[in-house]
């Protein structure tokens, strides 16, 4: 109950302050990308129930010859990496914050179909809604392994506490502005999932 005050409280004040940044990179988005401005997707939630993901969109259309899209380091422009980089894209998270899809902090909402990939202790994550930051975001984000990466999920979910909580968010204000770990090495943003290797 403390963490659902807590969520929010900081959503609904971040949005008051925030809505000119928010109003800002819509035109951008519009302006640079075009339509449409928010990019959504179904991701597992709480419990791995479906809920729709709205980010601020980062990539360009850009199809081959089949219509399939190009690899994300064709898409990206320096303009979507900008957004990523500082987290301006995940601003539109804080609405589903608000409607109870997402927390504050809680490990990343990644794709549906790495559901039946996941071994019994990584499916863990799925314990806790999902965060707009994460104990995996403020150590190391994709610059760490897909292993290393759902260890630090299953840690925060085993460790959660209001405390961690305002720890892992006084990081991450820190982290957009080193802008590190923003890609996997080698990649555009992050390999995908392939399965464990102890499924």
């Amino acid at each position: 109950m403390m963490k659902r005050l807590f969520d929010l409280l900081l959503s609904v004040t971040a949005l008051l302050v925030l809505w000119p940044v928010m109003l800002w990179t819509a035109w951008a988005v519009r302006k640079k990308l075009g339509t449409p401005v928010i990019f959504r997707q179904m991701r597992p939630g709480l419990g791995g129930k479906p809920f729709e993901l709205i980010k601020f969109r980062t990539m360009r259309d850009a199809v081959d010859l089949n219509g399939d899209p190009l690899p994300d380091a064709e898409r990206m422009t320096p303009f979507g990496q900008f957004l990523r980089s500082s987290s301006l894209d995940e601003l539109p998270g804080l609405w589903s914050v608000i409607k109870g899809d997402m927390s504050l902090v809680g490990p990343r909402p990644l794709l549906t179909e790495y559901l039946p990939l996941y071994s019994a202790e990584q499916a863990r994550r799925h314990e806790v809604r999902p965060g707009i930051t994460g104990w995996a975001q403020v150590n190391g984000r994709n610059a760490l392994s897909w292993e290393a990466k759902f260890e630090r999920d299953v840690w925060y979910v085993d460790n959660q506490s209001l405390w961690l909580d305002v720890k892992i968010i006084m990081m991450t204000v820190k982290k957009v502005f080193v802008r590190d770990g923003i890609s996997a090495e080698g990649e555009a943003t992050m390999s995908r999932f392939r399965g464990s290797k102890n499924r």
